[in-house]
């Protein structure tokens, strides 16, 4: 019965919660993020194949950013400035990601674990599509910072800051493209958007 939990497994992302280090106004799970991200991600592939004449494969960068954080329904979200703090840290927890992917895969029947294994572990071949989920990670964190920070909790204007020069820092035409025509609506009412 092992071989068939996969899937209940990640019903599971939804208890996870992000940004266990702040003071949050709304708590977000890594389910909310995931989709956000996939959706950011499936639009950085449009908008560099739109407008920067790239050959993205746009679904496939959104699945990928749909499992991107899986592994943490095992490891739970370790927080950033934790996970970067040292390069020993960061290294091990690489290895602790490698391995609750492979714990997550084993959830599968063997049949169907080599098409996952590749969405959630990834290899060389997926190198480039990882730097879209990459980048599309960074921008959802940044409209959460851009959100709690409209609303008032000034526990996000640093990382709003730092999180923006991490974007940028990317050097991504497609991210900041997202940035420039993008990013400012995040901080509009409803009334003002419609």
């Amino acid at each position: 019965m092992k071989d068939k939990n996969f899937f209940a497994m990640l019903s599971r992302m939804k208890y996870i919660n992000r940004w266990g280090l702040m003071r949050n106004t709304i708590n977000e799970n890594i389910a909310e993020h995931s989709l956000e991200t996939a959706i950011i991600a499936h639009a950085l592939a449009v908008i560099g194949n739109t407008y920067f004449h790239k050959s993205l494969n746009a679904e496939r960068i959104a699945v990928l950013a749909l499992f991107h954080d899986t592994t943490e329904i095992i490891t739970g979200d370790m927080p950033t400035p934790i996970k970067y703090f040292a390069p020993e840290i960061k290294s091990a927890y690489k290895n602790v990601e490698k391995y609750a992917g492979e714990q997550l895969v084993s959830t599968l029947p063997k049949e169907m674990q080599n098409e996952y294994r590749g969405m959630i572990i990834g290899g060389e071949e997926e190198q480039e599509n990882h730097r879209y989920v990459k980048a599309a990670d960074k921008i959802s964190a940044l409209i959460k910072c851009v959100e709690e920070f409209s609303m008032g909790n000034a526990d996000f204007a640093q990382a709003k800051e730092s999180t923006y020069q991490a974007v940028k820092a990317l050097c991504m035409e497609e991210a900041d493209y997202f940035l420039e025509n993008f990013l400012p609506a995040y901080s509009l009412t409803l009334d003002e958007q419609s």
